[in-house]
């Protein structure tokens, strides 16, 4: 079946619309463009654009809110009241003019946002997307809706659960897809956007851009109150991507492996949330520091949950102990919920969910104790 053809109403091309930002109804017709560039043409008014070559791109324009320059690409950067443009750079600040207009006109503030939950270590094989996997699984399960995004190129969310997306989070974030379009409901309560290999062609993507470390906030900020929890599957690297995690997340869960090495992997953590607060102007709360692979017997393992401890104190979750079962479920295409619901694994898994319903996240305060705590001991 051949996609629907189109003229652009900016530059009157013939073209074959492919993707959703390409064609919108408004005034009960529908309006098409024939690419990003025209998009933000016909978003900056059409007295803008009356003398552009078509080569062109618009001017950046004036947040309304917090008076930043930016250049316009998406629909809800601006809004029309009474003949007057507005514009702003964000969804957060779109939102913030929202509730300014709610409060002063005595409406209801407008409906909160999801919790966004990354789950991050620079440190590979700590158990993250097991982590990640179980914990949008638990929270599913206990009845929240749940969006869980796989941010790690080597796509093992998708693995884990035996899916593979058509259309992926590189999709989201190159071509500007919805999230609701590429989300692919897996279980009860339970939507997956999953990666592959193509997602370090984004990562290069948002290397070229404005604001490159707030892409992901701004894709997924079109959400709205869909889900009550996303959580975010980060890769094991300092990379371009985990900032725009880091950025869109409003808390973070670290598991640490219980070996040697695992208090030095949480103090590059540590760091990395503080760079994000000082130059991202972004607070991140820990929700708490994971042990994973623990195994009581051991003494290497028994002597990194203590220094974890005495370190972070209630920060410092009940440790996941080695479990069989949890190897096996991926193999499976299950989560631990659905494989063996009485082991060691299930049990573990299901107390951190029962900490992440009862934790409200703080920004920032518990990220700056912690850090503050491991300086000193450093």
């Amino acid at each position: 079946m051949s996609s629907p053809q189109g003229v652009c109403r900016v530059c009157e091309r013939d073209f074959e619309v492919r993707f959703r930002y390409q064609v919108r109804e408004e005034a009960g017709s529908y309006l098409y463009v024939c690419s990003m560039v025209c998009q933000q043409r016909l978003l900056a008014g059409a007295e803008e654009t009356c003398d552009r070559s078509l080569d062109e791109a618009p001017a950046g324009c004036v947040c309304g809110v917090c008076s930043a320059s930016f250049v316009l690409e998406y629909p809800f950067q601006v809004a029309v009241n009474d003949g007057e443009r507005r514009y702003y750079c964000s969804t957060e600040c779109r939102a913030a003019e929202a509730e300014r207009r709610q409060t002063t006109s005595g409406l209801i503030a407008p409906a909160r946002q999801a919790r966004r939950i990354a789950v991050f270590n620079h440190k590979g094989g700590t158990g993250k997307t097991t982590t990640s996997v179980n914990l949008a699984a638990g929270l599913a399960e206990a009845g929240y809706n749940v969006l869980l995004v796989d941010a790690d190129g080597q796509g093992n969310v998708g693995a884990s659960l035996g899916i593979r997306g058509e259309k992926t989070l590189y999709h989201v974030l190159v071509h500007g897809l919805p999230p609701e379009d590429a989300a692919i409901p897996v279980r009860k309560g339970l939507d997956v956007i999953t990666s592959n290999e193509t997602l370090a062609a984004a990562e290069l993507h948002l290397a070229q851009r404005s604001g490159r470390d707030r892409v992901l906030r701004e894709r997924l900020g079109t959400l709205g109150d869909a889900y009550d929890v996303v959580v975010l599957d980060c890769a094991p690297a300092l990379s371009l991507m985990n900032q725009n995690a880091l950025v869109y997340a409003d808390s973070v869960i670290v598991p640490v492996s219980c070996d040697y090495l695992s208090l030095v992997g949480v103090k590059q953590v540590l760091k990395t949330l503080r760079n994000v607060r000082e130059l991202l102007k972004h607070d991140v709360d820990i929700v708490g520091v994971l042990p994973t692979f623990y195994d009581a017997r051991n003494r290497v393992a028994r002597d990194a949950v203590e220094a974890l401890r005495k370190h972070f104190g209630d920060k410092c979750l009940p440790p996941i102990r080695v479990n069989t079962r949890l190897r096996e479920a991926p193999t499976a295409k299950q989560s631990i919920f659905e494989y063996d619901a009485e082991c060691h694994g299930a049990t573990d898994y299901r107390q951190l969910v029962q900490h992440v319903m009862t934790a409200a996240p703080r920004a920032g305060h518990a990220s700056r104790e912690a850090h503050h705590g491991m300086a000193q001991s450093a």
